[in-house]
């Protein structure tokens, strides 16, 4: 699923592209998607793009109106192409230039989609409301986070970091790399981390995304970048996915777990579960250890 480098990485990609181009036509070829394209939508045709931002995990472009806003979903993607480029199977709406170039939105999976809000529906939306601080601005930092000390969640910290209430765009790649660097077991919880931890925690996670930015976002099976390009930080992780794999350092093997019906990877020795969450989880960690160090000796023979 795009997170939130892959949808930044979506908005620096096309911003320069449609950036001053007024709407020559709109085309809804699948309106079958989460979130239904309408007439509101295709209402826009004569309008100027004045800015495209990113809220949240929604792409969103300023055209003078409100925003026609745009969600990846699970597998889509947007590009800015020819028009005279023929249509692919999943090209469910189009938004063509007086350039004649025309920016596609594709999804095979339908799991996103494309509407318009004027700015006052913007401000109210339901479609962000109810989302904590971006994982990127000042609002999300280490005393915001610590609160939820205060409320005791009773939540495996990786859970937590990717709940949208509480912050907006620590995907699971980015969250299990997240606290790999911080030593932090991704079911331990909150309470029983220290304010140094968090700060850096909240550090790390920043600093990852960032680089994440950088370098494209992380290659996904879906995901491409609006040149067509994939990603390029799946080179970089340490962590996610390495299940069964060796570290020296630490001369440890790599674990995964699941965890909230996502993969949870950690290696035991650099991030020891710790705390309350012993009682509910450890029997859970040690029977993924077990199953990793299975795996490995299967590979092995």
């Amino acid at each position: 699923m795009p997170e939130l480098p892959e949808v930044e990485t979506t908005v620096r990609g096309i911003k320069p592209l449609v950036l001053g181009q007024t709407i020559k036509q709109i085309h809804i070829h699948n309106a079958k998607c989460r979130i239904v394209p309408d007439h509101k939508l295709t209402a826009q045709v004569g309008t100027t793009i004045k800015d495209v931002i990113r809220r949240a995990k929604y792409i969103c472009i300023d055209n003078g109106a409100g925003y026609i806003v745009i969600h990846l979903g699970m597998s889509g993607n947007l590009k800015v192409v020819d028009s005279s480029l023929p249509l692919l199977k999943h090209d469910h709406v189009e938004i063509v230039f007086a350039n004649n170039k025309v920016l596609r939105y594709n999804d095979h999976r339908r799991f996103g989609g494309v509407t318009f809000l004027t700015y006052q529906e913007f401000a109210h939306s339901e479609l962000f409301i109810h989302n904590g601080p971006d994982a990127l601005s000042n609002d999300f930092n280490a005393q915001y986070l610590a609160t939820y000390q205060q409320k005791r969640s009773q939540r495996p910290i990786k859970q937590l970091l990717m709940d949208n209430k509480v912050v907006v765009g620590v995907g699971n790649i980015y969250a299990n790399e997240s606290l790999f660097e911080c030593g932090i077991n991704p079911c331990t919880y909150i309470q029983d981390l220290s304010l140094a931890q968090i700060e850096q925690l909240v550090a790390f996670i920043k600093k990852i995304l960032l680089r994440s930015i950088e370098a494209g976002g992380t290659t996904l099976r879906d995901f491409k970048q609006p040149d067509g390009k994939p990603g390029y930080f799946a080179q970089e992780l340490k962590c996610y996915g390495k299940e069964g794999e060796y570290d020296s350092h630490y001369d440890d093997y790599f674990v995964r777990l699941d965890l909230g019906g996502r993969s949870a990877f950690f290696l035991p020795k650099k991030q020891p579960l710790i705390g309350k969450a012993t009682a509910k989880y450890q029997e859970l960690v040690d029977t993924a250890i077990a199953q990793s160090k299975t795996k490995h000796t299967k590979k092995e023979d």
